[in-house]
């Protein structure tokens, strides 16, 4: 193996394209400090590590219930995840509109995700269930259930979905539950600690 060490490599003569290697060769780089930006075609704005040239699946949240959350019975209604696991700019509001709001400089689009656990009340069956995505405030996916002739007291759906999203459009998450009587919950857990109601998304890099 032989060690080639230069301080600049230009192109011979003028501007233009300099080749490394050829085709089915492996390039190997070492672990390095940039010091000038990252040339960036798409996507990217340009900076001296992937994160700051744009280069990230950023915006990405996940955010949870700290409890149960108590829905209406046969309404739609917002669930109010509380909780963040992470937000990585600051874009969902998880104390008074829980939603995720597009920052600016960040449409594209986004893969998004929600689950939620439903159980009903004591001696109460489910007759039909759904979780709801909304952008905008306008149902944009659903994923629905009919347990009418299941005799279930607890349910598990989950939704996920890409959407192309605009600098400033939202995002909610919304459940419905139908019971022979009483009114449904949003479970946090299945009183193990781990969590099984779950919203979140991040933007798909070069998408």
């Amino acid at each position: 193996m032989s060690t080639l060490k230069v301080d600049t490599i230009l192109k011979r003569t003028g501007t233009g394209t300099i080749t490394v290697g050829q085709s089915g060769d492996t390039i190997a780089l070492p672990s390095a400090t940039l010091t000038t930006a990252l040339p960036v075609a798409s996507g990217g704005t340009g900076g001296t590590s992937f994160s700051a040239a744009g280069l990230s699946n950023t915006p990405a949240f996940e955010v949870v219930r700290n409890g149960n959350q108590t829905l209406t019975n046969n309404t739609v209604t917002k669930i109010n995840f509380d909780s963040e696991q992470f937000d990585s700019d600051n874009a969902y509001d998880n104390s008074t509109n829980y939603r995720f709001t597009v920052p600016s400089e960040k449409a594209g689009k986004y893969y998004v995700y929600l689950k939620a656990g439903i159980e009903g009340a004591s001696n109460s069956n489910f007759q039909y269930g759904s979780l709801r995505i909304r952008k905008n405030g306008t149902d944009i996916r659903e994923e629905w259930i009919d347990a009418r002739s299941g005799g279930l007291r607890f349910i598990t759906l989950s939704l996920n979905t890409t959407l192309d999203l605009a600098v400033g459009d939202y995002l909610e998450a919304y459940a419905y539950g139908n019971l022979s009587s009483g009114d449904p919950d949003i479970k946090a857990d299945r009183g193990s600690g781990m969590k099984i109601s779950v919203f979140g998304g991040y933007r798909i890099l070069g998408a």
